[in-house]
């Protein structure tokens, strides 16, 4: 069983996942990089507002491709970004009996899509939502498109409930929806040796914050849309006593939250941290906070990230994870989104005990056992080697 996996570059999210569908060995598969082997140098990210080179490994374990991309202006943020004459061409070479396309809003993608829809199983991969909220004259003429879209595709591995309703919405059947749960490496963020966790409370008094101190934890891309203003000004005016909010990362709002908080004698900032230390990083924390105001928040892996390292958790309704990965009251508590108030009270219940955190964290650790790349593989394989 032949499958070919379009997508536009190599990521820490997908490449673990990649190595274990080739491992399996049910599977021969071949990933069409479609951004072009230019994606391999320093890339900048708009959002981190810097150039950003993931240091662990993403091209080990499988077979890859870099198609040609003809793009005027390469990249992942416009459809005419991602352009390849030849990529239907190689696809036929490979000859696969069925194709995983992660995105169809590229050029290529949904030509792709086009081509092969009767020729080969066409599978997507998105994990879009219906939570943001949009006008209902744009809503209209952007369903319209979407249904025509996924009538190219005969089935949608969809992430969680969010993304399952979204699919629905856009004309899809219930035969046609496979669960492939979001997931990331959880081994890699457990720790069951310990080790981070000794480096982090080293981490943790090389920053001057005591070891029973409640630390709440933003690490991301510091943009209006994962709203770090908005947790910093909680932060703030909930006046919390022995608690500690650390920023990680970079971005376009860095420079006037620094200006206005950095001040503040418990408030950490500190910059973009690369894969290898973010198992590190979530271990700072009791409480990891991701208030994302969107639009377009269309998961929150990092959420996955920091409940493998066993972390209570505190979202906003706008993140596409909620409804799957937050059980208020049990592991931490959803938000609603832009609300300071909803936010300063939940940061205050937070505050209140250590000892409910942990167990928090422990519930974080065991729920999202279920959220991995087995999973996934097992639902892949179930569909192509049965349905195809």
């Amino acid at each position: 069983m032949k499958l070919a996996i379009i997508t536009t570059h190599p990521i820490q999210y997908n490449a673990p996942f990649f190595r274990l569908l080739q491992e399996r060995g049910n599977i021969t598969l071949k990933v069409f990089y479609t951004w072009g082997e230019s994606v391999l140098a320093n890339k900048f990210d708009p959002g981190f507002n810097k150039p950003i080179s993931w240091d662990i490994p993403l091209l080990e374990g499988y077979e890859y491709e870099f198609p040609e991309n003809t793009a005027k202006e390469k990249g992942s943020h416009h459809f005419l970004g991602i352009i390849n004459p030849g990529l239907v061409k190689s696809l036929e070479a490979f000859d696969p009996k069925a194709l995983l396309v992660f995105g169809w809003s590229f050029q290529s993608h949904l030509k792709v899509m086009r081509h092969f829809k009767d020729r080969r199983t066409v599978i997507v991969r998105g994990d879009s939502s219906l939570l943001d909220k949009i006008p209902f004259h744009k809503r209209w003429a952007r369903n319209l498109f979407l249904r025509w879209v996924y009538r190219h595709a005969d089935y949608a591995l969809y992430a969680g409930q969010n993304n399952y309703a979204y699919f629905k919405k856009m004309g899809m059947k219930d035969r046609q929806l496979i669960y492939g749960p979001h997931a990331i490496d959880n081994n890699r963020f457990s720790d069951s040796g310990n080790l981070q966790e000794d480096e982090a409370l080293s981490q943790r008094r090389d920053l001057s914050i005591p070891a029973d101190a409640v630390v709440f934890l933003f690490a991301g891309k510091l943009e209006h849309k994962k709203a770090p203003d908005l947790l910093l000004q909680s932060f703030v005016s909930a006046g919390l006593q022995n608690a500690y909010l650390v920023i990680i990362g970079n971005g376009v709002q860095e420079s006037l939250l620094k200006k206005k908080y950095a001040q503040y004698a418990n408030i950490r900032f500190l910059d973009f941290q690369n894969q290898s230390r973010m198992p590190m990083i979530y271990r700072l924390a009791d409480v990891f906070v991701l208030p994302s105001r969107g639009p377009d928040e269309t998961w929150g892996l990092a959420v996955n990230e920091a409940m493998a390292a066993g972390k209570a958790i505190l979202v906003s309704d706008r993140c596409g994870c909620a409804a799957d990965l937050v059980q208020p009251g049990i592991n931490g508590y959803i938000v609603k989104a832009g609300d300071e108030q909803d936010l300063r009270e939940k940061l205050q219940i937070l505050v209140a005990d250590k000892n409910v955190l942990r167990t928090m964290g422990e519930a974080s650790k065991k729920m999202i056992t279920d959220f991995s790349y087995d999973k996934i593989a097992d639902a892949l394989e179930k569909l192509l080697l049965n349905h195809t």
